[in-house]
């Protein structure tokens, strides 16, 4: 048990820590996140905001698409989200958008395992453990198109 704990908090202090790095000028809400592969590397993402809203980023969105331009995508085995208002009192435990809630489900599906999503306030004294089919119940993805598991050769 405190071998999860431990290995949990590694992977929420890495999202807080991209949090940090955040290009909120627009919403000042920043969020990082963590992404675990299956040999214990951690691959981070923080949103990154555009003058042109609809081009901006989201932190879970910049993790794994970092993942899979390393060749990464089938060895992700579990995903930390942290964010909230920059300069805030209060902490939020913010959950993955829509739009990234899609693409974890592609990487779940894609990496063949059930995906562990810690979402936790900044400070880490609140998290959720979630599943991807927590958050996004009867999803879309690669085996409604008959695609299965990433294989390496």
């Amino acid at each position: 048990m405190q071998q999860d704990e431990q290995r949990i908090g590694q992977l929420i202090a890495a999202a807080r820590a991209a949090m940090a790095n955040a290009h909120a000028p627009y919403s000042r809400f920043a969020v990082g996140a963590a992404v675990r592969l299956t040999d214990g590397t951690i691959i981070t993402g923080t949103n990154f905001e555009n003058a042109s809203y609809g081009l901006s980023l989201c932190a879970e969105t910049v993790a794994l698409a970092s993942v899979n331009a390393q060749g990464r995508f089938a060895d992700v085995s579990e995903i930390a989200v942290v964010g909230g208002a920059m300069d805030a009192t209060d902490e939020a435990l913010v959950t993955p958008c829509g739009r990234c809630r899609q693409i974890m489900n592609e990487a779940e599906q894609m990496a063949g395992r059930t995906l562990s999503i810690y979402c936790a306030t900044p400070s880490g004294d609140r998290i959720l453990d979630l599943k991807v089919a927590d958050l996004l119940p009867h999803a879309f993805g690669p085996a409604d198109l008959g695609i299965g598991p990433m294989t390496k050769s």
